[in-house]
């Protein structure tokens, strides 16, 4: 797909995205970095937005997360503990920041699709597995948007404050963390508790 000197690049560009933000990432940077001309970016990139367009096809910059990633069995508690411990394996402190360093002006939404991907597969994922837990009668009738909403924010919160801040702030594994939230999340929606 790419040759070793693009994914130079893209590495390269993506690591001082993360560092710098997407302004702070200029070619003449990316090139250093890379350890290439930067003549040679624009050879093989039309400039900065094609290679981070280039960056959300490839693993060690997307998660690529998709919905046969989580298997329900029908136990809320079990599933829940599951899609948390896979959707933290895949959105790791690295794609929060590579997320954070993407939001500019500049990129005029060029990055937004690859980076809307990981939210939009939990919350399918997730509404679709409140609607049938609910219809099963082991949950309790809700609005599963905000439910998921929720859920998913309660992920994601953990892995954006280890990214930001790690053991400055958060003093719990991340195992630690998942069990103890889904914990408290299940029993304020199963309806066995009400």
């Amino acid at each position: 797909m790419y040759d070793e000197t693009q994914l130079k690049i893209i590495d390269a560009t993506m690591t001082l995205i993360i560092e710098k933000g997407y302004s702070g990432a200029t070619t003449k940077n990316i090139a250093k970095l890379a350890g290439v001309n930067e003549s040679t970016i624009f050879r093989r990139f039309d400039g900065k937005k094609e290679i981070v367009t280039a960056a959300m096809e490839l693993p060690k910059w997307n998660p690529g997360l998709s919905e046969s990633d989580f298997v329900s069995h029908g136990n809320l508690e079990e599933d829940l503990l599951s899609f948390s411990r896979v959707y933290m394996s895949k959105v790791t402190p690295q794609m929060v920041r590579v997320s954070i360093g993407l939001r500019s002006a500049e990129l005029e939404g060029a990055a937004l699709p690859g980076i809307m991907k990981v939210p939009m597969v939990f919350k399918n994922v997730l509404v679709n597995y409140f609607t049938q837990m609910i219809a099963d009668g082991k949950m309790r009738d809700c609005d599963v948007e905000s439910v998921s909403l929720q859920f998913i924010a309660m992920n994601f919160g953990f892995v954006f404050l280890d990214a930001s801040f790690g053991d400055k702030l958060v003093d719990v594994s991340k195992e630690e963390y998942i069990r103890n939230s889904v914990c408290v999340f299940v029993s304020g929606i199963s309806k066995l508790n009400h």
